[in-house]
């Protein structure tokens, strides 16, 4: 089985809510709703990672960041492992670079979104369940 190593980011805007997107990507997860990240290329760290993915997707450069859960989840075609992070800080202004739809959502609002499965660890993380 495919085993993909992802770096997740979890960002904050001024109001408290969460930055999320969705997949455009062409495949049985196409449309589902996530938390912005991407996989770990060869010899990068999950920070590095963080970095240059949100850089590529959403325009920001991530300037700090501390961990917050590691989620490990058995698709039917893939096994992920994201490690997740919470942003402290960055600079610049969120926008879609690869046609995703972006939205900050409230807490109570995730549960309105088709998430991916592998998600439902980080929601429930951020909850304090």
């Amino acid at each position: 089985m495919n085993r993909i190593v992802v770096a997740v980011g979890i960002v904050y805007d001024e109001l408290g809510r969460l930055l999320v997107g969705q997949r455009v990507v062409r495949d049985r997860y196409f449309n589902k709703w996530e938390f912005p990240g991407g996989k770990l290329e060869d010899g990068e760290s999950v920070e590095q990672a963080l970095v240059r993915e949100f850089q590529e997707e959403v325009g920001i450069q991530i300037t700090a960041s501390e961990p917050l859960i590691e989620v490990n989840h058995e698709y039917p075609d893939r096994s992920v492992r994201l490690l997740v992070r919470t942003v402290l800080s960055y600079q610049g202004q969120v926008r879609s670079l690869e046609g995703q739809a972006l939205a900050w959502v409230t807490l109570d609002e995730l549960d309105e979104l088709d998430f991916l499965q592998g998600n439902q660890a980080i929601i429930d993380a951020l909850r304090g369940v």
